[in-house]
C-alpha cells in the first residue's frame, strides 16, 4: 500500500476500530494517516484511545483529509450519511461501503460521477483479526481500487474478490456464517450438559474444538469432507454422530438456511 496514503471511516464502531487496528498492527499505516468522524461522542472516543487517531464529530472533516473513505454505518444510515458527506467527495476518493445489502449503485447515486466506489462484505471474526470479506467494484472503480481495499482489509481478514450478482452469497456464506458455527457450538455445549458434564467443561471443550477444527481447516490442503473422513473411523462414535445427523438432514438444513440468508441479503437492498 503507498505510504502516503490516507484512510478515513466514517462510523467509529467496532467494524472500523478492528480494521484500524488490524492496519497500525501490520505497519501498513501510522497513526497520523487514519481517522474517523461518528455523530457518537464515546465511539470517538473509545476508537482514538484504540487507535491514537484523529477524531471528529463531522463527515466532511474526514472527506477533506482522506484519500480512502471507509463507510463503517448501519444500512438504515447510509442515506442519511451519503446525503450528508456526498457532495464533498471528489474523484480523488475511493469509497469503500461495508454496510450490508448496499449495492455500489446505490452509493453512486449520492456522489459525482467518477467517484470509485468498492463494496465490501466482511464478518465479525475480523474483531479478532480472523475475517473474510467479500470484494466487488462499482462503476468506476478499477482493478487497482479492487486490489487497494484488498490489501486494507488483508490485515485482519482473507479478501476475495467477486461480482455484485454474488455479494448476496458472500453475505450468507460469510457475514452470517460465524452464527452458523456458535449456533452449532451452543447444540454441542447443551448436549454436553445433558450427558453429565457441568456448563465450565462443556463449554471449555466446545470452544477448543471449534478453535482446532478451524485451525485444521484453514491450514489443511484438504477438503471439509476429507478431513471429516479421517475422523470418522468404521463403526466408531463419530460415525454414529454423522449418521444421526445425516438421518436428520442436516447438511439439506444449513444449505437451506444459507439460501434464506441470501434472499434476505436481496431483499434488503432492493428495499433501497
Amino acid at each position: 500500500m503507498q505510504e502516503d496514503i490516507t484512510i478515513g471511516f466514517i462510523g467509529a464502531g467496532n467494524m472500523a476500530a478492528a480494521l484500524s487496528k488490524g492496519l497500525l498492527a501490520s505497519g501498513m499505516i501510522k497513526p497520523e494517516k487514519i481517522c474517523a468522524s461518528d455523530v457518537d461522542d464515546k465511539r470517538r472516543k473509545q476508537y482514538a484511545r484504540a487507535t491514537g487517531a484523529e477524531v471528529f464529530a463531522d463527515n466532511t472533516a474526514v472527506a477533506r483529509q482522506s484519500d480512502v473513505i471507509v463507510l463503517a454505518v448501519k444500512p438504515q444510515q447510509m442515506e442519511d450519511v451519503l446525503s450528508d458527506v456526498g457532495p464533498a467527495l471528489e474523484e480523488r476518493h475511493l469509497i469503500i461501503s461495508i454496510a450490508a445489502g448496499i449495492t455500489t449503485g446505490f452509493v453512486e447515486k449520492f456522489v459525482r460521477n467518477g467517484v470509485r466506489v468498492v463494496r465490501a462484505m466482511p464478518n465479525t471474526p475480523m474483531l479478532a483479526g480472523a475475517g473474510a470479506v467479500g470484494l466487488c467494484k462499482g462503476k468506476w472503480a478499477t482493478d487497482a481500487d479492487l486490489d487497494l481495499a484488498g490489501n486494507i482489509f488483508e490485515s485482519s481478514a482473507v479478501a476475495v474478490a467477486v461480482d455484485e450478482k454474488d455479494m448476496d452469497a458472500v453475505t450468507a456464506l460469510s457475514g452470517s456464517g460465524p452464527a452458523y458455527f456458535f449456533y452449532l457450538a451452543e447444540a454441542m455445549i447443551r448436549a454436553g450438559t445433558e450427558l453429565g458434564l457441568s456448563d465450565e467443561h462443556a463449554a471449555a471443550l466446545a470452544r477448543q474444538t471449534a478453535l482446532g477444527a478451524g485451525k485444521m481447516l484453514a491450514e489443511s490442503d484438504e477438503s471439509p469432507e476429507e478431513l471429516r473422513r479421517r475422523v470418522t473411523s468404521p463403526g466408531g462414535t463419530t460415525q454414529a454422530a454423522i449418521e444421526c445427523m445425516q438421518q436428520a438432514h442436516v447438511a439439506d438444513s444449513v444449505v437451506e438456511a444459507v439460501k434464506a440468508a441470501a434472499r434476505r441479503s436481496k431483499e434488503l437492498g432492493e428495499q433501497k
